[in-house]
């Protein structure tokens, strides 16, 4: 079993930037990709980045893409996302996943760490 903890949420006023980060713990095995999703109040969980474990290859919603960063420390079974120039519309509850597989559903989810964004 596999469990992801998100951290480093917090508030900031727009234009401001915020690092998470998602440990993996437990019986850790190699998986293909880890990704960032967010769900905002009242509306459903939404893909925010991803990053493959080996190659590092990144893929970003259109949304954050230039804004946003992911990154991996494989020694350290952690994953990043640099927030940059936030905006009140980032505002959401971020998680990381698990992707085990290329094309396989996410899953693992952590609990998710709260990012609020002031105007």
């Amino acid at each position: 079993q596999v469990q992801l903890v998100e951290s480093g949420g917090g508030s900031v006023q727009a234009g401001g930037s915020l690092r998470l980060s998602c440990g993996a713990s437990g019986r850790t095995v190699s998986s293909y990709a880890m990704g960032w999703f967010r769900q905002a109040p009242g509306k459903e969980r939404e893909f925010v980045a991803r990053i493959t474990w080996s190659r590092g290859r990144t893929y970003y919603a259109y949304s954050v893409k230039g804004r946003f960063t992911i990154s991996r420390d494989n020694a350290k079974n952690t994953v990043y996302l640099q927030m940059n120039s936030l905006k009140p519309e980032d505002t959401a509850v971020y998680y990381c996943a698990r992707q085990v597989l290329a094309g396989a559903d996410f899953g693992s989810w952590g609990q998710g760490t709260q990012v609020t964004v002031s105007s």
